[in-house]
Order: structure tokens, then sequence, then C-alpha cells
């Protein structure tokens, strides 16, 4: 490249040195950057044209820094991420099952790119990737790319489904799937799609369980239930993203299970005081055994009270785990 071309990118190297190499207990000096345009660059200048450029900097928007003195320097102050976002961006990465570990380690990469290497070595010390319950399905990340194009141009997708067998191995089911895309949402670490379909009607498929996505040439089906807000409130009722008949069902919960409480349905929730130690509180929910298990599992601090019938499939479903466990 020609030494002139060369100077013409002088500023972007520069501002691309101290987004990676500074920081406020690390200002870089004029004489490292003269010394950095040289040796990786071909480029010689002087403290008068660092200067000017780190002007032109400041001119821009970037929030440099100048610390005057023996040992000051510049350094980059406002990013466009936070240290705090980074790291709560990182967890949510690492908390995804949905992703595979080598996407996780790609995406957690992006991220420390974000900020100086000194806080990104910091970060990847405490970064651990390996051992966590992860998708086995590297493709998922391009799965999502190809639904999001799908809804964006109204059209309906084909994909193939399957279930993993005893030996860890895809076992496909018969049929290609053909459905209307409308939407993504995360229940518990793991990524749904909400669709509907002329066989299954609406229903939500695992995307990592999802393969050979493609884009169909028909026009989504029409589906008012899983349009605009309605979307988002389906996805409400879809407790932990099972299918089963949508009731509001009363419960009575004890008082130190407030917090489980709002953390499954909202802080929106009517929670209505019974006595000193419990409160009762009526939500809308698709009732199916994952449901009733989660009633199940807090044992004598939660009971469903209204409807009978949904008492009823509870108790039956503690007597067949009891058969179950018999000696």
């Amino acid at each position: 490249m020609p030494k002139s071309d060369n100077q013409k990118l002088k500023i972007l190297y520069i501002k691309d040195y101290l987004e990676r190499n500074s920081h406020e207990d690390h200002p870089v000096r004029a004489a490292e950057l003269i010394t950095m345009l040289d040796r990786e660059h071909g480029i010689s200048c002087d403290r008068k044209t660092v200067y000017s450029d780190i002007a032109a900097l400041q001119d821009y928007g970037v929030d440099v820094v100048s610390i005057p003195g023996k040992n000051g320097g510049y350094y980059i102050a406002s990013r466009n991420f936070e240290l705090p976002e980074l790291k709560l961006l990182i967890d949510a990465v690492l908390s995804s099952r949905y992703l595979t570990e080598k996407k996780s380690k790609e995406l957690i990469e992006k991220l420390c790119a974000q900020c100086n290497e000194h806080d990104a070595s910091l970060m990847r010390r405490n970064v651990f990737v390996s051992g966590r319950v992860k998708s086995m399905n590297e493709t998922i990340y391009y799965n999502v790319d190809t639904i999001q194009e799908a809804i964006g141009q109204n059209l309906q997708i084909t994909f193939r489904y399957f279930d993993w067998d005893i030996s860890g191995k895809r076992n496909y089911r018969e049929k290609e799937y053909l459905a209307s895309p409308y939407g993504l949402c995360q229940d518990h670490e793991n990524c749904y799609l909400l669709a509907y379909s002329e066989r299954h009607g609406i229903t939500s498929y695992r995307v990592d369980r999802m393969s050979d996505i493609q884009l169909a040439t028909e026009s989504r089906i029409p589906c008012p239930e899983l349009t605009g807000k309605a979307l988002n409130e389906h996805a409400k009722r879809l407790f932990q993203m099972y299918s089963g008949e949508t009731v509001n069902v009363k419960l009575r919960f004890h008082k130190s299970l407030i917090n489980v409480v709002m953390d499954r349905f909202g802080k929106d929730t009517m929670l209505i005081p019974d006595g000193d130690e419990h409160f009762n509180f009526t939500v809308s929910v698709a009732v199916s055994p994952m449901f009733l298990s989660w009633v199940i599992g807090f044992g004598n601090k939660a009971k469903i009270v209204y409807p009978q019938s949904v008492a009823d499939r509870c108790r039956a479903l503690c007597n067949e785990s009891l058969t179950q466990h018999e000696a």
C-alpha cells in the first residue's frame, strides 16, 4: 500500500489502538502512538500531527480524554457498551442452552472486542463455557436467521424435526414440516418458534431440534392469535412451551413463594392474602404435565384451588408417580 494511502488511514489506526489499549488507569502517550504507527503501519509522523488527529477524533464525537503532565496520555472514556453491560451480555450468552459451546465462545469473543484488552482479559479469565449444558445443534444460529427472514418476507418455511434417541443420535420424524412462523421466544434457556400449521394448528417447535429450514414459496397463513399483542399473550399462556388446554387456574401458595410467582408470571400478577401465611392468585396457563409438576414440586406450600378438574388431574399425576415408585 502506498505511503500516501497509509497516511489517509492514520487517524483510524490511532482510534483502533486507543480502543484496544487505553483505559483510565493506562492512558496511551503520544510517543507510544508514534511508535505504533511507524512499526505496524510504516507511517512517520510527529507529536503535532498526533495532537491534531486526537482533536479531530474528539470533534467527531469520540470521547477521548487527554491527561496532561509527564505521566499523561489519552484514553477513551465511554464506549458503545459499558463494562457492566458487557458482563450482563456475556452472562446471557453463557446461560443460553440453545447456543452451542462453539457459538458461545465466538459471541463472547466478539463482546470482549468491544472493550480494551485489559478489561477483555479480565472477563475472559472468568468465563467458563466447558461443562455447561449446551445445544448440540451447531446450525441453530443460522436457523434463527432463516426464520426471521421468513417472518420479514411473510413466507412459510419447510423443515425437518427430530428427537434424540437413546444413543444420542437424531431420529428424524417421518414427514417434512410446513409451517407459518410468527415469533421466536426463549423459555428456560431454550429457544422456541411459535407458528401455525394446517396439520397442528397453533403450535411451538424447539429451534434446536429443527434442521434443513428453507423458505417456502407460499405466503404465511393468517393467524390473528399470533399477530401483534396476541403473540405475547399466547407466549405467556403457553407455560414452559408445552401444549395443553388453556384454563384460568386459581392457586394458593405459601408466602415464601412470592418471589417464585413474580418471576414466573410477572409483577402485575394480583396476589390476594389468605390468612397470615398464604396468598391466592389466578393465572391463565396451558394445563400440562409440566405445569402440574411445577405445582407439585412445592409440596405442601402450593395447592390448586380451582377448577376441580385441574386439581383432579394433579392428584392423578401424583398417584401415577407413587405407583411408578412403589417397591
